[in-house]
């Protein structure tokens, strides 16, 4: 599978504001592989602002679709108001891997319950169009043995093929190369056996199903 996420280094954050209805609305962003790392933006957000209304949240600590790794919160705003429409704006983006925390200043006008929906939406929203990203790709481990001669061949078909070397390992009887192979792209060596003219021992693969 291949899916984008936050380009941010750990402990920073991605950060966008709007105003409506003279309510601010501060956006904070991360990169969340895990569910700690959304946690550390919360605290950040929370010790940054802490006489605003509402710290309102979501995250998606997986890829798009994870359906384990995510929550959302409306830290006080009427039930469905906040949380939830934070959470469907970055299910809609299809990015993984992040985590929104929407920092409110009340600004003396109530906005409704849809009202205070569709800010919070836009809030991530707004984030997102300037959020920097890179892509991911899910990747499993499958290890070769050649022998020394196939080496440099080997290398540079992956290379060609965007498949990474991962780890090399060398005895008297040649080389176990590791590789990381696309998830998304059905496991066959048999282009490499015909470029090496050779066939190629697999030592160790991906167990099934998992």
């Amino acid at each position: 599978m291949r899916y984008r996420v936050p380009e941010l280094p750990p402990l920073t954050w991605h950060m966008a504001e709007i105003e409506v209805e003279k309510s601010q609305f501060l956006t904070w962003v991360c990169h969340a592989p895990g569910i700690d790392a959304f946690n550390t933006l919360l605290d950040a957000a929370k010790a940054a602002h802490p006489s605003a209304s509402h710290h309102c949240t979501a995250y998606i600590a997986g890829p798009p679709g994870e359906q384990n790794l995510i929550g959302f919160s409306d830290d006080g705003e009427p039930g469905g108001t906040a949380g939830r429409p934070m959470y469907q704006v970055l299910q809609g983006s299809q990015l993984g891997q992040i985590g929104c925390v929407v920092t409110r200043y009340f600004g003396g006008t109530k906005l409704g319950t849809g009202g205070l929906a569709r800010a919070y939406a836009q809030a991530v929203s707004h984030a997102l169009e300037t959020l920097p990203t890179r892509e991911i790709i899910e990747r499993d481990t499958y290890t070769l043995r050649l022998s020394f001669a196939h080496e440099a061949t080997a290398r540079s078909w992956c290379e060609e093929h965007d498949i990474p070397i991962e780890q090399a390992d060398y005895d008297g009887d040649g080389v176990r190369l590791t590789i990381g192979w696309p998830r998304d792209r059905g496991f066959d060596l048999s282009p490499l056996e015909n470029r090496l003219k050779s066939t190629v021992d697999l030592l160790d693969a991906p167990l099934l199903g998992t």
